[in-house]
């Protein structure tokens, strides 16, 4: 069945989060951990920060002694505790990061002073609690500081070392077999004969399932034939996620779909309005996902960005797996034929709030792919646009 845009991929995220079972955990080194989904709660092992920290290099005080004249009584830095005790009329010159020491209750900023020897004068009223960080005001001990189904980015890695998690437990990354089908296929080394191509849609998916999180698995060419195909597929069918490439149209050598349906293959649609990639084909087979992508370089990149990524990520024991789409106004009219969502190739400004459309000749053309940064995003139900419009755009 022919599905839109947006319901073919409400129907990818919504049967992978049901049927993605319990996924497979491991504890691995909270270093190497970026980019992995984390499968644990982290907990605060103190309170954060653990004293009362001044925020700002300057003096400890009592709000209620100023405006006025006060006696500096010591002098406490990072990684030091003032051992005395500030009373009225009393300072203490402190430095960022330093514990405020006791009885003090606010810290005046070094040049909002005016210093003469062990005196300083301030002209200015300071509230209780101005320029520190309160013991706890970022975390209290015991508290959830990071949750299951996190992404591990660098402050969340910092957020790891800084409670002493040296090692944390994330979800595996899914094993993700890559199948590329096709008589004019060729391995990338080899030299193609004038009909036939090299096998660039497996590296590219390869890359693309790395950057998902997963961890990618390039099988041997599929022949177009049943034998090849199934005995390859049936290999595939070994990982978490199978992608095939091509063999999913409708021409008399496209038999990916007949061999699954063999293998038992429960199809959830096998065409999506979309251009490029209408043909293309998502199922479960042996209790395991797979894709069908069609062909062509642009319609194989778009269709794993817009549908198998999000697999990959769930897979990955992602909680979402949201788009990367922004808004930005086209440089030049723009008119295209309604009916299909359409990705083109396409430039959007370093700032991001403009972008062009890519010149190209389709969907083979990986020149123009490997120009764009990006892909607009063309509504279905609608004609044309004019220089200036917003226009939805898919970051590549």
């Amino acid at each position: 069945m022919a599905l839109s845009f947006e319901q073919a991929r409400a129907c990818v995220l919504r049967e992978v989060s049901a049927g993605r079972g319990s996924l497979p955990t491991e504890q691995i080194p909270s270093l190497e951990a970026a980019g992995r989904v984390l499968a644990e709660e982290i907990t605060a092992d103190r309170d954060y920060p653990p004293f009362p920290r001044s925020a700002r290099d300057g003096f400890a005080v009592r709000a209620s002694d100023l405006p006025g004249e006060l006696h500096v009584i010591g002098e406490v830095r990072a990684g030091e505790v003032f051992r005395g005790l500030v009373g009225p009329g009393g300072a203490v010159e402190i430095m960022t990061g330093a514990p405020l020491p006791e009885g003090a209750d606010a810290v005046v900023m070094v040049e909002h002073t005016e210093r003469a020897g062990d005196r300083i004068k301030v002209a200015r009223s300071l509230q209780s609690g101005e320029n520190f960080n309160a013991q706890g005001i970022e975390a209290r001990h015991g508290s959830v500081v990071l949750s299951p189904g996190r992404r591990l980015g660098f402050a969340e890695i910092a957020l790891l070392a800084m409670v002493g998690r040296e090692c944390s437990t994330v979800y595996k990354r899914p094993r993700v077999a890559i199948l590329p089908t096709g008589d004019e296929i060729v391995e990338a080394g080899q030299q193609p004969e004038p009909f036939q191509i090299r096998n660039s849609n497996a590296w590219s998916m390869a890359v693309q399932v790395a950057r998902a999180g997963g961890d990618p698995r390039i099988l041997p060419i599929a022949r177009d034939n049943y034998e090849s195909t199934r005995h390859l597929i049936e290999q595939g069918l070994d990982a978490d996620l199978l992608l095939l490439s091509g063999g999913v149209s409708a021409g008399k050598y496209d038999i990916v779909e007949r061999v699954l349906a063999d293998l038992g293959a429960k199809f959830f649609f096998d065409r999506v309005l979309v251009q490029p990639g209408q043909p293309l084909v998502f199922g479960t087979v042996h209790e395991k996902f797979f894709f069908g992508l069609p062909g062509n370089p642009a319609s194989t990149m778009v269709t794993f960005e817009v549908f198998a990524r999000a697999a990959v990520e769930l897979l990955g024991g992602a909680q979402e797996a949201p788009l990367r789409l922004l808004q930005a106004q086209l440089s030049k009219d723009l008119r295209q034929k309604p009916g299909l969502t359409r990705f083109l190739p396409a430039q959007v400004s370093a700032d991001g709030s403009t972008v062009a459309p890519e010149p190209w000749q389709g969907s083979g053309d990986l020149n123009s792919l490997a120009r764009a940064n990006a892909f607009l995003v063309i509504e279905p139900d609608r004609e044309s646009w004019a220089a200036g419009d917003l226009i939805r755009v898919l970051l590549k």
